[in-house]
């Protein structure tokens, strides 16, 4: 159910009405027994020309009622009571049954969009229901690549959309901080400490020698071991977070895989999984049965030597996000961790959690580009441009709206060049300078003396211009924007809507003047422009993205 505008301003009629009247239209018709009892689903059409709303319910119906799909649209449409803010409903193509709003319904989105400001867009959808939003895991052995900075930036709009539509999110850092990439790392550097070269299959770059650079020069010992190897952990888990910080996220919790082991979790977990049958002991190891739960293979918990498996810390690490309260969980993993899938879901269903509570997204790669060449990207080698690099040459807010801008399930082509042209050709330019352009328009417009007053004020009625409502038009998608985005987990579509709507705005500013001698067209364009900028506004904020009001 959506959030009722804190101003009390009732918005238009929408889809959830326009079901119910054609519910009530269906059983006055004597169709009822005919559908599913379901309420009839409502979409946007592609062509304006064919309304606001249109619902596909009579050729839904057309089968069971034995009756051509337009004669069966024609007689619900025939007993449909219109509401006063729909100006027309008409029956089109094979069936279809369009509904066009009145200006009087557009006048109404203008004042809803004003009134709510930060508040536009938002609803109760998830009641407050905890949500655990896991968007990265990257081993604290090296410094954030550009990867990771897409996974982050997709977690973070993620949770904001969440948030946004009513969840109660906890935004979840896992540390991957035991185990041999830990050692391997403390090696690595301990031996650059002492002059060494590093050992064959540790980690090499430049990182790693400022790292020992900087140990060095605070006192660190290069022995024993452990030292090195917990210090430079330390130090790169605050490069981590201070490159987080950067890219404009703010995890709730970082947690570290450590806790399990220290805490019992482990054990806990592998007993109760053997207490449940699941688990089982064979060639000296204890295996999780997930053949049992669609996984390819069985899995093993506990080595022959005792030492618990990566797997034995996810199962425990899941019991811990339900434990804490989480009633869904979701994982956001990198493109290499497809087998992950089905063994995550098996951990849910062998621990009684259930898979639907468990939610899996891969990301997909980022090739990096300056100019159309390649820029070359390996950890190990240290040929790569990590993600603190990246931030500081193009900055964050241009960062994450091109890693935003494409749905999660394809590979982004990431030209450094491109996205710092101030043009209307680089997306993220284009938007924030809209956002601007609105403000400088209203400060404007106040500096002339316009006095605009308040929405309820203005005669809306004036905004007849294609343009203007058009622009009307593009507003009033930005709350089911926000609710599609959210619920698919499709950030992008916010991005392209911040698009097309600046576009709207384009053409509105061209076509439009805000600022002339009539003074109720000018106060009514006000507000319009106030609407465009809470919706822009609001777009980029979701995104984790600056909306200026100067550039």
């Amino acid at each position: 159910m959506s959030a009722a505008p804190t101003s009390g301003i009732a918005g238009p009629t929408g889809p959830q009405r326009l079901a119910e009247v054609v519910a009530d239209a269906l059983s006055a018709a004597g169709f009822e027994a005919a559908g599913d009892g379901r309420l009839p689903s409502f979409e946007r059409p592609r062509n304006r020309d064919h309304g606001d709303w249109a619902t596909n319910v009579a050729l839904t119906l057309a089968r069971p009622l034995r009756r051509p799909p337009r004669e069966v649209a024609q007689a619900i449409v025939a007993h449909i009571r219109v509401p006063a803010d729909v100006e027309r409903v008409e029956v089109a193509g094979p069936g279809f049954i369009n509904f066009t709003l009145s200006h009087g319904a557009l006048e109404l989105i203008v004042a809803e969009a004003v009134a709510r400001g930060a508040e536009w867009g938002t609803s109760d959808e998830g009641a407050k229901r905890p949500i655990n939003m896991e968007f990265v895991s990257a081993n604290p052995t090296g410094p954030l690549h550009v990867g990771a900075g897409r996974w982050i930036a997709a977690g973070d709009a993620m949770a904001n959309l969440l948030v946004a539509t009513g969840w109660a999110v906890t935004r979840e850092y896992y540390l991957n901080d035991v185990g041999n990439q830990l050692e391997v790392f403390g090696r690595s550097v301990a031996a650059l400490m002492r002059g060494e070269e590093v050992p064959e299959g540790g980690y090499r770059g430049a990182y790693i020698t400022e790292l020992a650079r900087e140990l060095q020069g605070e006192g660190v010992p290069a022995d024993p071991l452990d030292g090195v190897t917990e210090a430079a952990y330390a130090r790169m888990l605050w490069w981590i977070k201070d490159t987080v910080a950067a890219l404009g996220v703010d995890f709730d919790v970082w947690f570290s895989e450590r806790t399990l082991h220290d805490s019992g979790a482990i054990d806990a977990v592998v007993a109760r999984l053997e207490a449940a049958g699941h688990a089982y002991r064979a060639e000296d190891a204890v295996w999780l049965r997930t053949t049992a739960f669609g996984d390819d293979k069985d899995r093993v918990l506990i080595r022959g030597d005792g030492r618990p498996t990566y797997f034995a810390a996810d199962c425990a690490y899941m019991a811990s996000k339900f434990d804490r309260g989480a009633e869904h969980a979701v994982y956001l993993l990198g493109a290499d961790h497809h087998g992950y899938v089905g063994r995550l879901q098996a951990i849910a269903d062998a621990e009684g959690i259930g898979r639907e509570r468990v939610e899996i997204i891969i990301g997909q790669l980022v090739n990096l580009y300056r100019g159309g060449e390649a820029v070359r990207m390996s950890k190990r080698t240290g040929e790569m441009v990590v993600l603190s690099e990246l931030l500081s040459e193009v900055g964050a807010d241009a960062a994450r709206y091109t890693f935003l801008r494409y749905s999660l399930d394809v590979t982004i082509d990431f030209d450094i060049a491109e996205v710092v042209r101030q043009d209307r050709e680089n997306p993220v330019y284009y938007v924030q300078y809209s956002c601007a352009r609105i403000a400088g328009i209203m400060r404007t417009a106040q500096q002339r003396g316009v006095e605009p007053g308040a929405v309820v004020d203005a005669d809306l009625s004036l905004l007849r211009h294609d343009a203007e409502e058009e622009l009307i038009r593009r507003i009033a998608t930005f709350p089911e924007t926000v609710a599609y985005a959210a619920a698919e987990r499709a950030p992008h579509k916010i991005a392209r809507y911040a698009e097309e709507l600046a576009a709207a705005f384009h053409v509105f500013y061209t076509e439009c003047q805000v600022v002339s001698d009539d003074v109720a067209l000018t106060r009514a364009r006000y507000q319009l422009c106030v609407a465009a900028r809470s919706s822009l506004a609001n777009a980029l904020h979701l995104l984790g993205v600056s909306a200026p009001e100067r550039m």
